[in-house]
């Protein structure tokens, strides 16, 4: 194991109807400390569940994750431990509807993490001023734009402290003028040396942001490399086929 990787994943597969659906068909792949990947490709193409399975929301059918070194999918793995390292973003937002931003975004670092009630609420505010909500921690989710609740989901994983950010089509959802603003989030995140995967149809954040651009198809990664080999000079048809018809 490389000290550097934060996350390995050997051999994956996923499969459904016993076999028949191949979400996952043996992906290896590795993830260094403060990179940012970003993984694009067609629907159905097995990018989420590629993700899901890095903190284990979905059980590999077969394979390995390693993180920081630990086999994550071997019996003795304390898995709520690893999961509380890695923050996850969906596209849709998650929010309890019926507690304040505030209550959303302590809730689990005094529960899991157990810190004061005042201390959660002090590292709170500092994150939503950064995400320019601060005026909204009294406020509950219904009377909050998409884009204000994806931005607040951002700040509310944050809260954990975590050592890797996973991202779900996070932008999916949203209507286009709010795309911006959130992505503008995560585009400080990574230059603060988050480690995150970004799973994305957003072609400008990952031709300006990511370090490594992964292009899966079929359960498979077709290619990787940087923004720059990928979008420029993508060596396999299946990825220039699917760049023709989105870029």
């Amino acid at each position: 194991m490389s000290a550097e990787y934060i996350i390995q994943a050997r051999g994956l597969e996923k499969h459904y109807n016993h076999g028949e659906i191949k979400a996952l068909d043996g992906v290896t792949s590795s993830v260094s400390q403060g990179e940012v990947v970003v993984v694009i490709g067609p629907s159905g193409s097995g990018k989420s569940t590629f993700l899901r399975c890095l903190n284990l929301l979905e059980v590999p059918t077969g394979g390995q994750i390693l993180f920081e070194g630990v086999d994550i999918t071997g019996k003795n793995a304390d898995i709520n431990l690893h999961r509380q390292k890695m923050g996850m973003v969906f596209q849709h937002f998650n929010l309890f509807p019926h507690m304040t931003i505030l209550k959303n975004m302590t809730l689990a670092p005094v529960k899991l993490l157990k810190k004061s009630q005042a201390e959660a609420e002090q590292q709170a505010m500092r994150l939503l001023e950064r995400v320019g909500l601060a005026d909204r921690a009294g406020a509950y989710p219904n009377q909050l734009s998409g884009g204000q609740k994806q931005r607040i989901a951002i700040v509310r994983a944050l809260c954990m402290e975590p050592e890797v950010m996973l991202f779900d089509e996070p932008t999916s959802a949203l209507d286009p003028e709010m795309v911006g603003e959130v992505l503008e989030v995560m585009k400080e995140l990574a230059k603060d040396g988050m480690t995150m995967v970004v799973v994305t149809h957003e072609m400008g954040f990952a031709r300006e942001v990511a370090d490594r651009v992964i292009f899966m198809a079929e359960g498979k990664i077709v290619e990787e490399g940087t923004p720059q080999d990928i979008f420029s000079v993508p060596k396999q048809p299946r990825t220039r086929e699917f760049l023709a018809k989105v870029l």
